[in-house]
């Protein structure tokens, strides 16, 4: 049997354990370790193994992983996440759509702190969906708000897709949160945007809210001021020079843990909580890279990729064509696979085409992050629709899916934006490191 059919059968069992919902990491990892074992014995593979995960495990710079995931869950806990919403509801709740436009901002605001899309997603959705269903709004809008807004963890620095994409591309993680600054505000924008012209169009989606007075909005951005300085601190150390990435997360946690115990929300149970899902979100993270540098290496033995990039090189396309080509199958694979696993899969193919066509890996870093959050959103999968069905249980599946839609399209045009112009992203990061 030729290493080409090992590979082909590999790939399909791979994808046969994620259709059984098999855990990512897992699948990949049985995969990785029986097919370099079929084709160059148990001790090649055993060796792999172990090599792998003790340099992942041993590797420095991931500890940004748990200090961020702790970061964002001592946020949680503490009530800055509910400090951001209420800010952001003062100011545009009396706004057509207020309500979700806050729902937006304080998404992103979070999403600074958090670096997960899910994380965010749950936070916010347990502030802001009761809210608006007190205030009457549309159901599909509500939870398509908060769905969307919670992909926005994976794009705004510190972002985990974005640390995870630099590990395996060995690019640099200070260059790659700077990159993803500006397409996440341009993005949040175009949400934002979104919502003023799906209301504009039918009023009755998101009614006007009371007016908060001036007192009001400033005492609520006074509160709000925690949250800002702890982000300004950690990524603007990051731009200046002052911390490294690591130094930097591990800066962000003292100063979130101190303002949770200056706060006092601090409790038995609480820490118990903050501390057990940081263990499982890092321990989640941690395998899946383990599980794909077992997995690369054998895919590289099979030349299936090494096959896949001559053709995507020599396709007389040109660099634009190839490169909607990838983003093409990126927005497919979206609809059925959950987004770490395509970054895992695909990236040993495409990054090596997109460096022989002379694409920037940064730029690239924060298109494909992109992608993946559609893909967060897309149905029959969007993983976090389901998690805002978890948070908004009377809701059906289909009225969320609904309200994605406008928010999809934005983050299409961003798409767009991005190939027009790739110096919205390479932009800060070129100043920072010239």
């Amino acid at each position: 049997m030729s290493v080409t059919v090992i590979g082909f059968i590999g790939l399909f069992v791979l994808f046969s354990l994620l259709f059984l919902r098999v855990p990512v990491a897992m699948a990949m990892l049985a995969v990785g370790f029986f097919g370099t074992a079929s084709m160059n014995g148990f001790s090649a593979a055993l060796s792999a193994l172990g090599t792998e995960s003790f340099e992942i495990s041993s590797t420095l710079t991931l500890t940004v992983i748990p200090l961020f995931v702790l970061m964002g869950n001592l946020a949680g806990v503490s009530g800055m996440s509910r400090d951001l919403f209420n800010a952001a509801y003062c100011w545009v709740g009396h706004w057509r759509g207020g309500l979700a436009s806050a729902t937006i901002a304080g998404c992103a605001g979070f999403a600074a702190l958090s670096g997960s899309s899910i994380a965010s997603a749950i936070t916010m959705g347990r502030v802001a969906l009761p809210e608006m269903k007190r205030f009457k709004y549309d159901d599909s809008l509500a939870t398509g708000a908060v769905a969307a807004g919670g992909t926005l963890g994976i794009l705004i620095p510190p972002s985990t897709g974005l640390i995870i994409y630099a590990i395996l591309t060995e690019q640099s993680i200070g260059r790659l949160f700077m990159a993803g600054i500006i397409p996440g505000v341009l993005l949040t924008c175009l949400f934002l945007l979104a919502i003023a012209i799906v209301t504009r169009i039918k009023p009755e989606l998101g009614p006007v809210g009371p007016k908060s007075g001036m007192m009001e909005r400033v005492n609520s951005l006074r509160k709000a001021a925690t949250i800002v300085g702890i982000v300004v601190a950690t990524i603007g150390g990051i731009y200046l020079g002052v911390f490294t990435p690591v130094e930097a997360a591990g800066v962000g946690a003292v100063l979130t843990f101190i303002v949770a115990l200056y706060r006092k929300s601090l409790s038995r149970e609480k820490m118990s909580f903050v501390i057990l899902q940081t263990l499982q979100t890092t321990a989640t993270v941690f395998m899946i890279l383990i599980g794909a540098h077992v997995f690369i290496p054998f895919m590289a033995l099979t030349h299936i990729p090494a096959d896949l990039i001559s053709f995507l090189v020599n396709l007389d396309i040109g660099k634009t064509g190839v490169l909607f080509v990838i983003l093409a199958t990126y927005i497919f694979l979206g609809t059925f696979l959950e987004g770490l696993a395509m970054l895992v899969l695909t990236l040993p193919v495409v990054f090596e085409v997109i460096t022989q066509l002379g694409m920037s890996p940064i730029w690239f870093g924060i298109v494909v992050v992109i992608v993946l959050e559609m893909g967060l959103i897309s149905p029959p999968v969007g993983l976090n629709v389901f998690v805002v069905k978890s948070v908004a249980q009377d809701v059906p599946m289909g009225t969320i899916f609904r309200g994605i839609w406008p928010f999809w399209i934005a983050m299409s045009i961003c798409l767009i934006i991005l190939v027009a112009f790739p110096q919205v992203a390479t932009f800060l990061p070129d100043t920072m490191f010239d």
